[in-house]
């Protein structure tokens, strides 16, 4: 199926994805308001999630190539798949527009035949078809040329070049390339990749070049950088000019013309002769100019142009040279009879106007340090010049910086590997100094792992040089005893062989050495003559502390002859020697500067021909000079110092490189093997990052097995160093493409697992991510099963943007995004929530559990709604008795490792980071250890850490954090060396165990301890409740459920206690005094299933008609602490079908009949919502029911979690396994104890003000009025007091106090205006509050406190009101639960944990306390207080 592309597209499934998405879209997802909630994970057995959404459809064909986006996170959407067969190898980026390529014929949505190449527009979603006349074959790679806006394209094709092609994205059509292609071998083009400063291609693959070996002109002898004059010669013309920048240059005297008198102007004159481009001597007399650069420099001559300004000119000068204060004798030509001349202390300067310059040459090359040039005849005013250089010897390049000659395109250069430092060396010239490079290296060290200097003068033109080495003399270093000898190769191009040559540093004094002597080409962006040192094979000396010392100097080029040719020849690297045979394979360089027009498929000329070209050649000769159609050059990178690496499927037989395999670097003008002898597998990919060069092929090993077996597929190989890096363990499978992207490698091949150092594996189905920083595989943000083939950047991302990726490959399965069972959910997306996934990978190595006994638990915390939703009817007694026969719990989804079943969010103090505690059924490596079921997980960091201690053998199911820093940790498991099964306690405070003060859990003979759920009511604080499978708690006999108190370190049952199994807890009432538990449950004989446990009386009864609950509940849920409205969900007793349930406060009712049988519901959740739905009697419109598991339903297909809005599904979470099975949602957990459904609503800012206004003057009126009035009955009480008091009711014992705050007087007014109750200075005996909590007719309290913000807990008294004595200065100790900022009038701020002395309680929401550290007295929640 060809299906469209899409950038919404989210999920996608081979086994299951047809029947998740076969239903109508739903028009969007419910927009939950998780930022509510605070932190929010979502935990499970997956590997991948996706959003369901409005996209179309999508399936995938396994046969079929697919690509994919990839976004800087790593989250993957579907673009378009091609026909069947078809697959992607390339794609590149150009304006915004992607490129791929591959063998297909069609993709996406194009309405025409796409063979084999086509374009993706991402803004439009658009795939297209590249003209109608393009590649007819398979292609293996794309280069995007941005500067030309050109597209190459290699493969295996005849039309409309030979294995290569290039589109024009300007013209819209193809052509072939500029040297038509290439034939032999294998006639293909696998690899086109540019050199390392991208001005070059290099072309790799399986096929054949061949290059001529006649002699030829190298090139035209006059330099055709330097303008024309007659006055130069090409000889003249072809030596570089000595950049002079730091120079000291005077002129005297000088012009008191400011635009004539800069002596600097005419060094490189910037325009024709004129102001500011000629200088001038003071007029009526001649001048003399000295130039000093205090280095040695070796000089050939000078250039002279003179100056045409109306009354000045230069007729006769003379040139001494500095320091010997000799005045050199010069030739020259004479530009008007052609005749070559010379002269000494008066020679002429031509005053002919289109004479631009003459040059004047030594009788031989002089070294000095300056010149003194004296004008001593002129015309008119006064002498003058437009031009002054002086002329090297040929070229030259300094080790230690080299400045831009004047008409050169670009300065000398030198790369090197290794350490280099600087040190000054005495010249033998006088008052000089010569910066020169050191680098030191251990005796033994082998040449090719030892510091190489490489340098590349700029040649201006060709000729005849001498080239030599200057070695400073040890003597002035006083390091003699650390001096070697270095090998030394010169590669001067034209097809001529590279001279190689062994130097001996070992000299007293300085030398100037000949390294070779012949003929060069000129620098270009074709070639450059380069000069290249390192190690001798057989180093002299015996070096001192076991080190040698290389000394890089300066080498000079002396022009001998501007009228060569070369011998262009072929041999053994490092001869001299020339031969008629030049054959290459596999690779060819093209400068895209290159206007020539060749014939690579025949024989290519040397004018033609690149240093770089040698690759071929001396590879073909490595080869024996034989090739199939199976050795092949695959990819190929160009480090910054110039070597070239090749990868590829090649075995080398023949020269310095025999016995290499599959990668071979190219340097110093000939190959260089890798440590090992290369991989002992073939390579398809290479990138490039700095210094380390990251390898990709089908291998396992070095060529000699030096690594272990952990160079699976990838490897790294350190360039500075010289040696092979693993990557972990690698992956379990071949790799087909490599990227860097946002400081990651991301690999992409046939494989399943990333494999760890210690070789445990993570699941990467095709797609891994390695991080370049922490040295560790990561997760992809994303996930795919499948044989992925390529993977490549897209366009450069903008300024502070991430880089977007595309990915190709045969995909088995997909998700959004990746993650190994837990992600972090927020507001924000434009179409639903914000998806961080985990940031490192959990691993598999641990039990397998395909049916595990049941459910994890719901988050613990249920918070109270804005009314008292209090059970005040014993229901159990209301209903027929039922059957006492229970069924078991049915199993929960298959949770395959690794898979989070649990979590809770808690703030580590060291870091004031919240983490998640998360278990499961996972494993992990942390500090070099391996650790499974229970990790610390920091999101910000994206980090990972064990638990110190005892490790967890088994599964977790449950966890808890308490307000003491416990936590609690629930589930199938033993802990390593102590008697905790399936419950442990974990002291965070001090990191570790606490195996003391909690007695273990105890099973029934044959069984073993399961627990499932861990939580805590605010009604009973410092208590923990634990639910699941299990006999007793220490010598406590309380099946299934227990509480355990925290302060007393002790169990308790819960009232009379019930039979069977627990697997979900959730709580009921304004202070959660209702438990209500669910599952297998049997009261008093009796199957009950949903029972409900009041803290206040310590009685058990079930809630409803059992019944009506057709089986065991896996999960259960309170909508927002209302008692009439509870949801269960589980399956039938006969364990065939799902079901769930609503209670409504009369009877259960079936909500979830379209559920089909494959469904096991794992948590329901309420949940609030940013939008809002239509209203119904089950569900608010604020809020909908998250429903999470493994879910199927005839409405929506296959799905991990969907929304309930009281009448319908939503799906709203799609799940995968690593095995591209559905996956399971297990719980949703969060960070806030108490949020509010409640939509917030914002009004203008001038509105809020002036109701501001009005309620501060209503609240000033009504407070004056309430002191009117309490001051009238104040004084009315008293004289009631006064002549009654004897008629006083000694039984009644209401008094009169004054309320402890101004609010509580408020407070207690509007209850009696409203209520009508008694006066509002009298205290509700306990009595007849507890007569009013059981009355059925007794209505909620609209006044009491308000659950939203804070939850009523109990008092150290065990009080509920009124516990305070008559006397207002009487005070008892209590703790702040909360933080309490007290910015208005009369509050008390409080921290949490402070103590403080409560004063008065009288008020059921607000008690009058004081803080005895500083005396400060005020009213604070009394919720806030325990």
């Amino acid at each position: 199926m060809h299906l469209q592309s899409s950038s919404s597209i989210r999920w996608s499934s081979t086994f299951f994805l047809t029947a998740l998405l076969a239903n109508p879209a739903f028009a969007s997802l419910p927009m939950v308001d998780f930022s509510r909630m605070g932190q929010v994970g979502l935990a499970g057995a997956f590997a991948g999630l996706s959003l369901f959404n409005n996209s179309t459809a999508v399936t995938f064909d396994p046969s079929a190539s697919s690509l994919l986006a990839r976004t800087g996170e790593g989250a993957l959407t579907t673009l378009g798949t091609t026909n069947a067969g078809g697959s992607i190898q390339s794609g590149c980026a150009i304006n915004n527009i992607f490129y791929l390529a591959g063998s297909f014929s069609s993709i996406g949505n194009t309405s025409e035949s796409a063979s084999n190449i086509a374009s993706y527009t991402p803004s439009s979603g658009v795939f297209a078809a590249l003209g109608s006349n393009g590649p007819n074959g398979p292609i293996h790679s794309l280069y995007c040329d941005v500067s030309t806006s050109q597209l190459w394209v290699g493969g295996s094709f005849t039309s409309p070049g030979l294995s290569v092609a290039i589109w024009d994205t300007k013209s819209n059509s193809w052509s072939a390339p500029p040297f038509k292609g290439f034939t032999g071998g294998g006639g293909e083009v696998l690899s086109i990749t540019s050199n390392a400063s991208e001005n070059s291609l290099f072309f790799a693959g399986s096929f054949l070049t061949a290059f001529a070996a006649n002699a030829i002109a190298l090139n035209n002898t006059n330099n055709p950088n330097v303008p024309y004059s007659p006055g130069a010669t090409p000889f003249s013309s072809s030596l570089v000019p000595v950049p002079l920048q730091g120079a000291e240059i005077l002129g005297q005297p000088s012009s008191s013309d400011p635009e004539f008198s800069d002596i600097s102007n005419i060094l490189c004159p910037a325009g024709p002769d004129g102001p500011g481009n000629t200088w001038l001597a003071a007029n009526g007399n001649g001048a003399v100019i000295t130039i000093r650069d205090f280095s040695s420099i070796n000089a050939y001559g000078v250039r002279l142009g003179n100056t045409f300004q109306t009354g000045f000119g230069t007729t006769t000068f003379s040139v001494t040279s500095i320091p010997d204060n000799t005045v050199q004798t010069l030739s020259y030509v004479n530009p008007s009879t052609g005749q070559n001349m010379t002269c000494t202390a008066t020679c002429p300067l031509s005053t002919d106007s289109s004479i631009l310059y003459q040059d004047f040459i030594f009788t031989a090359p002089v070294t000095l340090t300056g010149i003194q040039i004296t004008l001593s005849g002129w015309t008119g005013e006064a002498p003058g010049l437009h031009m002054l250089q002086l002329l090297s010897s040929g070229a030259f390049a300094s080790s230690n910086g080299n400045l831009q000659s004047c008409f050169s395109p670009n300065p000398s250069n030198t790369t090197s590997t290794g350490q280099w430092i600087t040190k000054d060396a005495v010249t033998n010239i006088p008052a000089t100094l010569q910066t020169v490079l050191v680098s030191t290296v251990a005796v033994g060290t082998s040449p090719s792992q030892a510091p190489s200097f490489t340098w590349q003068p700029y040649v201006s033109a060709s000729g005849q040089y001498d080239v030599y080495l200057v070695i400073p003399g040890c003597a002035d270093f006083q390091d003699c005893p650390l001096r070697t000898s270095v090998q030394v190769t010169v590669f001067p191009g034209g097809g001529s062989q590279p001279w190689v040559s062994t130097v001996s540093q070992q000299v007293q004094s300085d030398t100037t050495t000949l390294i070779y002597s012949g003929p060069i080409v000129p620098s270009s962006t074709d070639f450059v003559t380069t000069v290249s040192m390192t190690l001798a094979n057989n180093p002299a000396g015996t070096g001192q502390d076991g080190q040698y010392e290389l000394v890089a100097g300066n080498v000079a080029l002396v022009l001998t002859s501007a009228d060569v040719t070369s011998a262009a020849g072929s041999g053994s690297s490092g001869s001299n020697a020339t031969s008629s045979s030049q054959h290459g394979f596999g690779f060819f360089e093209w400068p895209l500067s290159s206007s020539a027009s060749i014939d690579a498929t025949g024989t290519i000329p040397n004018t033609s021909e690149t240093s770089l070209d040698m690759i071929s050649i001396d590879l073909y000769n490595a080869l024996g000079a034989t090739t199939s159609t199976t050795v092949s050059v695959t990819a190929v990178a160009q480090h910054p110092s110039g070597i070239v690496y090749l990868g590829g499927n090649f075995q080398l037989i023949s020269g310095s490189t025999s016995g290499v395999s599959n990668i071979v670097a190219f340097k110093s003008g000939s190959l260089s093997s890798l440590p090992n002898n290369g991989l002992n597998g073939p390579v398809t990919s290479f990138v490039l990052s700095g210094n380390e060069l990251y390898v990709g092929g089908s291998f396992t090993d070095t060529k000699t097995a030096s690594t272990q077996g952990k160079l699976n597929g990838v490897a790294i190989y350190d360039v500075s160093s010289n040696s092979w890096k693993a990557m972990g363990a690698g992956v379990n499978g071949a790799v087909n493409s490599l990227a860097l992207a946002n400081g990651q490698i991301v690999v992409a091949g046939n494989f399943t697992e990333a494999l760890n150092s210690s070789a445990s594996g993570v699941p990467a189905g095709g797609l891994a991510t390695w991080n370049v920083s922490t040295g560790l595989w990561v997760n992809s943000g994303g996930f795919v099963v499948g044989n992925m083939t390529f993977i490549g950047n897209g366009t450069l991302p903008a300024s502070g943007q991430k880089q977007t990726q595309f990915v190709a490959g045969n995909v088995d399965t997909m998700a959004e995004y990746g993650s190994s069972g837990l992600v972090i959910l927020s507001s924000g997306g434009s179409t639903g929530p914000l998806v961080t996934p985990m940031g490192i990978q959990l691993t598999s190595n641990v039990m397998n559990i395909s049916s595990p006994a049941t459910l994890t638990k719901r988050h613990p915390h249920v918070r109270r709604g804005p009314s008292a939703w209090i059970s005040h009817l014993n229901i159990g007694t209301l209903f027929t008795r039922q059957s006492a026969t229970s069924s078991a719990l049915p199993p929960s989804p298959p949770a395959p490792a690794p898979a989070v079943l649990a979590g809770a969010f808690w703030t580590n103090v060291s870091t004031s980071h919240q983490v998640a505690i998360i278990g499961g059924n996972f494993s992990f490596s942390s500090s070099s250890t391996t650790s499974s079921a229970v990790a610390i997980y920091d999101p910000v960091t994206s980090s990972i850490s064990a638990l110190a201690g005892a490790q967890i053998n088994g599964v977790v199911r449950a966890v808890y954090v308490d307000q003491q820093q416990q936590l609690f940790v629930g589930g199938e498991f033993n802990l390593t060396g102590t008697s905790a099964t399936g419950l442990a306690l974990y002291d965070l405070s001090t990191q570790q165990w606490d195996t003391s003060s909690m007695q273990p859990l105890q099973s029934s003979a044959g069984s073993s301890v399961v627990v499932r759920s861990i939580t805590s009511s605010i009604y009973k604080s410092d208590t923990v409740i634990v639910a699941g499978s299990f006999m007793q708690a220490g010598s406590v006999s309380c099946q299934a459920i227990c509480l355990f108190d925290t302060t007393l370190n002790q169990w308790n049952p819960l009232g009379s206690g019930i039979q069977g199994d627990i697997s979900s807890v959730s709580y009921a009432g304004n202070t959660q005094e209702i438990l209500i538990a669910a599952g297998s449950i049997t009261l008093g004989g009796l199957t009950t299933n949903v029972a409900q446990y009041n803290f206040a009386d310590s009685t058990w009864a079930a809630i409803g008609n059992s019944a009506e609950i057709p089986g065991p509940v896996t999960a259960v849920t309170v909508n927002n602490g209302n008692y009439s409205s509870i949801f269960a969900a589980g399956r039938t007793a006969d364990g065939s079908s799902p079901f769930m349930m609503f209670w409504d406060g009369v009877s259960w009712s079936s909500v979830g009949s379209s559920l089909q049988g494959t469904t096991n519901i794992s948590q329901l959740l309420m949940v609030p919502l940013l939008d809002t739905h239509s209203a119904n009697s089950i569900i608010e419109s604020d809020r909908m029911l998250m429903i999470s598991g493994a879910l199927s339903d005839s409405s929506f297909g296959s799905a991990s979690s969907v929304l309930f809005d009281g009448s319908s599904f939503i799906p709203y979470m799609a799940t995968v396994t690593a095995q591209g099975a559905l996956g399971s949602i297990s719980s949703l957990f969060y960070s806030l104890a108490n949020f509010s459904f409640g939509q917030q609503q914002f009004l203008a800012t001038g509105i809020v003000i002036l109701i501001s206004i009005a309620i501060a003057a209503g609240v000033v009126f009504l407070l004056a009025l309430i002191g009117i009035l309490w001051t009238l009955l104040s004084r009315r009480d008293d004289r009631v007091a006064k002549y009654n008091a004897s008629d006083d009711d000694d039984d009644d014992n209401s008094a009169q106090h004054r309320p402890s705050s101004l609010l509580e007087h408020i407070n207690a007014a509007t209850r009696t205006t409203i209520l009508g109750a008694a006066s509002p200075l009298n205290v509700v005996g306990a009595e007849k509050d507890e007569a009013a909590r059981k009355s059925t007719a007794a209505e909620p309290d609209p006044f009491g406190p308000d659950g939203s913000n804070y939850l009523r807990a109990e008092t150290p008294s065990d009080a509920v009101v009124g516990t305070m004595a008559a006397e207002e200065e009487f005070a008892r100790p209590a703790h702040a639960r909360y933080s309490f900022d007290g910015t208005g009038e009369g509050e008390l701020p409080l921290t949490a944990g402070l103590e403080v002395e409560v004063l008065d309680d009288r008020d059921t929401a607000w008690w009058y306390t004081r803080n005895p550290q500083t005396g400060q007295e005020g009213v604070v929640p009394a919720a806030y207080l325990y």
